[in-house]
């Protein structure tokens, strides 16, 4: 398995340019970055072919810019995991409700190749196990479980402490946010589970919750079982990120909340 150095130093050859080529290259980067960290060196560049050194972050964008190569691409051949930041993003554990703003290598990839379905092995009607698919397609298998472009969406993660939107949303949750549904629904749904839920920024961080509009102030509200009060905000200084339109949690009876004085009623208060 070639070095990342050899890699750099075959790029490099294969675009026929010598040591020179690409310090003057370089120089020119960096004036128009205004920047001489993304200024390579003869030196440099032969300590970073053949003595392994690694480059900077300037200095792997300046070699990617002139050898033509994906930038997280030179990251992976240093060992730079950028297709797995969403996932460690998830194993951090933070207590407040946050966005997720990774645009790395997920939303670079190519539209994966669409699934086999026709040899009867997948009835997407039908509730099925999925290791077996998983194990033929790999992780781009499940792109087709999902109708929309996820590249235009975008991702929040439920804080561990966040109980707000308990049970729909658990503490913990992942949910993908439609940045295009912003304007708030004041109809349209016959149940708690229809009504829309969506991701908002404010002053303090971030809430996710049922939203309406009344005497000039946001209003978000949390489900009933959570005992969780009402925010009322400033629509001026706050932000509608977008409507949530999909989740992913994990049902692990042993984490359920407990009340102070016990288990969490299984039917809301009001009713």
């Amino acid at each position: 398995m070639q070095r990342p150095g050899e890699k750099l130093k075959r790029l490099r050859e294969r675009l026929k340019l010598t040591y020179r080529d690409v310090e003057k290259a370089s120089q020119e980067i960096a004036s128009r970055r205004g920047n001489d960290e993304f200024a390579i060196a003869l030196s440099r560049l032969a300590d970073i072919e053949n003595k392994q050194t690694v480059p900077t972050i300037f200095r792997i964008y300046t070699l990617s810019v002139i050898y033509r190569v994906d930038y997280q691409e030179v990251l992976r051949w240093y060992g730079v995991p950028v297709e797995l930041a969403g996932g460690d993003a998830l194993h951090v554990g933070i207590r407040h409700t946050h966005p997720i703003q990774f645009t790395g290598a997920e939303a670079a990839e190519p539209d994966p190749p669409e699934p086999p379905l026709r040899d009867g092995s997948f009835d997407p009607k039908r509730t099925v196990f999925l290791n077996h698919i998983l194990g033929r397609w790999g992780k781009q298998g499940l792109a087709f479980l999902n109708s929309s472009d996820i590249r235009q969406q975008r991702y929040g993660f439920i804080g561990l402490e966040d109980w707000s939107m308990y049970p729909i949303l658990r503490p913990g949750a992942l949910v993908l946010i439609d940045p295009n549904r912003r304007k708030i629904a004041t109809a349209g749904w016959s149940s708690e589970v229809d009504r829309p839920i969506y991701f908002i920024e404010h002053r303090d961080g971030f809430l996710c919750g049922w939203c309406s509009l009344s005497n000039g102030r946001l209003i978000v509200e949390a489900h009933p079982s959570s005992h969780v009060p009402p925010s009322i905000l400033d629509p001026n200084v706050t932000d509608i990120l977008g409507q949530v339109i999909g989740v992913a949690m994990i049902l692990d009876v042993r984490k359920r909340r407990h009340a102070r004085g016990g288990a969490v009623p299984t039917t809301s208060p009001d009713l």
